[in-house]
């Protein structure tokens, strides 16, 4: 699993012009499930992700997680980054999950946050806005 992980000050989701979801300050993830993903490694990346400690505490270090701030999490499915672009300029998707388990997985991953998450609409073609904090941008792979 793969997720790119951007602090934000808010995000929306929006598909055909109809805002999905949004969230104040917090995180908006990006998330590649390649086929080897299990239900196991879907839980290790989202208390991942609710635990990084990427905010700043009040001697403004990188100290707190967004589970300490009471931040939320937008997450949006993103198999692209699963490519593998190692040769030739046209990228491969072969090693991300099929659309029936990814979809699968994703729709799940809100259980496993202790915290407000909410979702984009897997497969949709989606316009994300956001506003960077930082910025800050981690990719996690897991």
């Amino acid at each position: 699993m793969k997720g790119l992980v951007q602090r934000v000050n808010h995000a929306s989701v929006y598909v055909e012009n109809k805002l999905i979801s949004s969230v104040s300050k917090g995180l908006l993830v990006f998330v590649g499930i390649f086929e080897s993903d299990t239900e196991e490694t879907l839980q290790k990346f989202c208390q991942k992700v609710e635990n990084l400690r990427i905010f700043e505490d009040t001697n403004g270090k990188l100290n707190l997680s967004a589970k300490d701030i009471g931040a939320e999490i937008l997450l949006i499915s993103n198999f692209t980054l699963c490519t593998k672009a190692h040769s030739g300029n046209r990228p491969s998707f072969s090693a991300a999950a099929n659309k029936a388990k990814a979809e699968r997985l994703f729709e799940s991953m809100p259980q496993f946050f202790t915290i407000q998450t909410k979702l984009g609409v897997f497969g949709a073609d989606m316009k994300i806005q956001s506003e960077a904090d930082g910025p800050v941008n981690l990719i996690l792979e897991i």
